[in-house]
């Protein structure tokens, strides 16, 4: 896989294609005039990976064994059971936005455009491809509403509106804040509904094959084990089947 300057190399976990792995890297080396940065480079093994092939590959790389992958394009490659920690880099990044902001004398006004253009557009990103749990979104949620009604560090101030209340349309009394769940569906809805509408695309011929190769996506079911993308796309499938005729 590769975009920009990352680059992901999958291959089995055994001495002949790791020295293929390397002759390829040496080649490149040698014809580009590039060098393989090692400081950057990390290797990342399956749980049923021998000690034996570890040890070989990370003294032929030279380069840092990782628990976990790291990011790849602002996203976490794997998301395991553990989908609070995979996602927890979202609540970090919104809340020390947050903590710069509230030391500022800001109008009601002023806080709306941050918390709208910034705050909130900070996981849509992530929210395209992933559905995030229910319980982050509250905590998001209740950051940004503590941000609104001016709390500092551990201080309570009333909220005398509910969140909810203020995620209405201003028309209906509301700030037209975005309900993060809701919004988060909405995004996978467009995904689901582009995979409908474009069955040649890469991303529905790899889904079809591993989850629904003898239907259309329309009648796709979850299955037994699936990935957490494919998770997470399944669950607007109700949203766009109800929205669509």
């Amino acid at each position: 896989m590769l975009f920009a300057d990352d680059s992901i190399v999958f291959c089995r976990a055994i001495r002949e294609e790791c020295d293929r792995v390397l002759k390829v890297l040496k080649d490149y080396e040698g014809d580009s005039g590039q060098k393989l940065n090692k400081e950057k480079t990390s290797l990342y093994f399956s749980k049923n990976t021998s000690r034996e092939i570890k040890e070989y590959v990370k003294e032929k790389f030279g380069a840092k064994v990782v628990q976990h992958p790291e990011k790849y394009l602002g996203l976490p490659p794997l998301v395991g059971r553990g989908k609070r920690k995979a996602f927890n880099r979202i609540k970090d990044q919104v809340g020390r936005k947050i903590a710069c902001w509230k030391g500022k004398f800001l109008s009601h006004a002023g806080k709306e455009i941050l918390i709208k253009a910034v705050a909130q557009a900070t996981p849509t990103y992530t929210m395209s491809c992933f559905k995030l749990p229910n319980t982050l979104c509250k905590e998001l949620n209740s950051l940004m509403g503590n941000f609104w009604w001016s709390q500092k560090d551990k201080e309570r101030k009333m909220a005398w509106i509910s969140w909810e209340r203020l995620c209405t349309p201003k028309a209906e009394g509301g700030m037209g804040f975005r309900d993060l769940k809701a919004f988060n569906l909405a995004l996978l809805a467009k995904q689901w509904w582009r995979m409908q509408q474009n069955p040649d695309s890469l991303v529905h011929r790899v889904l079809k094959e591993k989850y629904f190769p003898n239907s259309v996506a329309s009648e796709a079911e979850l299955g037994s084990r699936p990935s957490y993308a494919w998770r997470s796309i399944w669950a607007s499938k109700k949203v766009v089947d109800r929205g669509s005729r």
